[in-house]
């Protein structure tokens, strides 16, 4: 299904492997680079512990690149990622399932704002690696696009798009990217809207697939009991049947906020669903580290947090507050979330602008600092502690240009922050009075 794309198979051996090795992975993943003969992007990490292969294939074809697409409709990257597992390679969607099911193999696949993807999980053993890459491959290279299945998937599509109207979540997120972004790639809504939806045809995925689902488009991120050789032969092997077609061009350029805007709308609900931010960074952003140790104490530590300490243990205006830069190919949104009474909507959103200028202004204090450090470098260590996360991180070292030693300098990089740049950072990328707000609920009477 497009809605809910990820198909899970197991069957008992893969089930009880996973449950007895998932701790076991290289703690300091040494990663290998290389290019395949069509241009596409390979990292490689070998992991001897379990007999596994863990396999992910990235491509720059998320709903960022709707508008550039033929017809230009949001929607077109979800829905053609979707169908590649449809039907391929004149097999129906079942027929591709029960293949993965046969051998033990689980697949995936999604879309985002920024990437597309496949992945692939498998046993290591010929008898069941070579049948499952097989499949993955015809499900990439020879994706059938059956008309059925579209219009079953596009129906399911416009159902849960109407249904996001009923959503506060999704209304005010929506809303809010369609303000902070204007005219850039990122304001469409991933899911599309019920007029682009409405026009969206077959031909267009195609297109999509043609323009994008290219070599020099893609990104493959490959951890697991192999050699390099292996490795290298895999990649090709994959990505034999796709054109080297051209990498995509360079998203534009986001352009900052010049002032504060609210918009309130209106939604028969007893709480408020409150968004508030501005854009913030991209990934490799020279200032990422120092902020992400300021959000860590503001609003992305949990309970730990002062945003938490404030609004909800002191006042008790919202059961959970949160902030978060959101990190993207180009600069992605810093956003502070909370959900709130009605008639409390204006004492919360007091509290919050009242922190975010202190803390733009004074910083956190030493004791934030010691605790954010000790916090993210401590559970560092459980973000890379499997062969799936290992196999993550490397296509986002891949899709977005960070550095090769980037997992293994990550917590030296932390470490270096001090308040002094974290203070400066702040004041540098954080504008208070230049905050978009989004409301949706009830207007309480006054």
């Amino acid at each position: 299904m497009v809605v809910r794309k990820i198909i899970s198979m197991k069957i008992f051996l893969i089930s009880s492997l996973l449950y007895l090795f998932a701790g076991s992975v290289l703690a300091s993943p040494e990663i290998q680079f290389w290019e395949t003969s069509k241009g596409a992007k390979v990292y490689f990490v070998p992991s001897n512990d379990i007999p596994m292969v863990d396999v992910r294939i990235v491509f720059d074809a998320g709903s960022a690149r709707d508008q550039t697409a033929e017809g230009g409709l949001a929607g077109t990257a979800l829905m053609t990622n979707g169908l590649l597992s449809e039907g391929a390679a004149g097999d129906d969607a079942q027929a591709l399932a029960e293949k993965f099911e046969a051998v033990g193999a689980q697949f995936g696949n999604g879309s985002l704002k920024d990437m597309a993807w496949l992945n692939m999980r498998s046993l290591r053993d010929d008898q069941f690696l070579k049948p499952a890459l097989s499949n993955l491959k015809n499900i990439l290279t020879r994706a059938d696009f059956p008309k059925a299945a579209f219009k079953r998937e596009l129906e399911r599509l416009k159902i849960a798009v109407k249904s996001s109207k009923q959503s506060p979540g999704s209304i005010a997120s929506e809303r809010f990217f369609k303000e902070l972004y204007g005219d850039h790639p990122y304001a469409q809504p991933s899911a599309g809207t019920e007029e682009s939806l409405g026009k969206l045809q077959l031909k267009h995925l195609k297109a999509f697939y043609k323009k994008y689902y290219v070599a020099s488009n893609a990104v493959v991120a490959i951890v697991g009991q192999l050699s390099k050789t292996e490795a290298e032969k895999m990649a090709e092997y994959l990505l034999a049947g796709l054109s080297s077609g051209q990498h995509a061009p360079a998203l534009p350029e986001v352009k900052p906020l010049t002032k504060a805007k609210t918009i309130h709308i209106d939604f028969p609900s007893r709480q408020s669903t409150v968004l508030m931010g501005q854009v913030g960074m991209a990934r490799g952003d020279k200032d990422y580290f120092a902020l992400y140790l300021a959000n860590h104490a503001f609003g992305g530590s949990g309970f730990g947090s002062r945003l938490m300490h404030e609004v909800r243990e002191k006042r008790g205006l919202a059961y959970s507050t949160y902030s978060y830069f959101s990190l993207m190919r180009s600069a992605g949104p810093f956003q502070i979330g909370l959900k709130t009474r009605n008639d409390q909507v204006d004492k919360a959103m007091k509290v919050i602008h009242d922190e975010l200028d202190k803390y733009i202004a004074n910083g956190p204090d030493e004791d934030e600092i010691q605790d954010s450090l000790k916090n993210i470098t401590g559970g560092f260590p459980l973000r890379i502690d499997s062969n799936k996360k290992i196999v993550e991180y490397l296509t986002l070292i891949g899709f977005y240009d960070l550095p090769l030693d980037y997992l293994n300098t990550f917590v030296a990089s932390v470490n270096r922050q001090d308040k002094a740049k974290i203070d400066a950072a702040l004041k540098r990328r954080i504008h208070a009075d230049k905050m978009l707000t989004v409301i949706v609920g009830a207007k309480a009477h006054k």
